[in-house]
């Protein structure tokens, strides 16, 4: 059995840096790749810390959402990864600004390095209604 699948993109996230697509739609469930902290329009990583990294990495995530026709209500899972484990109570306060109950279940990664020298990088599994 074949299971149709719809790739996803849009020019409000940075477009794919490697052989991958910003989401892939199979019957109403969708995952995101993973953003980082570019800016859609220049293709940079973000000026200024944690912070201003996560929140331009969450508005990524927002703008393949909204291609996909959901919101941050339809996501039922997230993962999170960070290159600083002592960064994670700010990226939970920037969480509650987009989130709000019931949360998505959630991981959160400590790595070593993450693509262009980002600091925190967020990945979703969507389910629309």
């Amino acid at each position: 059995m074949t299971t149709s699948r719809t790739i996803l993109s849009t020019s409000r996230a940075p477009a794919a840096i490697g052989p991958y697509s910003q989401a892939v739609r199979v019957g109403q469930t969708v995952w995101l790749s993973g953003q980082i902290a570019l800016d859609p329009a220049t293709g940079q990583l973000v000026d200024g810390g944690i912070e201003a990294q996560a929140e331009q990495a969450f508005r990524n995530m927002a703008a393949v959402i909204e291609a996909a026709g959901g919101t941050f209500a339809h996501c039922v899972k997230l993962t999170l990864f960070l290159t600083d484990l002592s960064h994670f109570p700010v990226v939970n306060e920037i969480m509650q600004r987009h989130f709000v109950q019931p949360y998505p279940a959630r991981s959160t990664v400590g790595v070593a390095s993450l693509p262009r020298g980002a600091l925190f990088e967020v990945e979703a599994i969507v389910v629309l209604d």
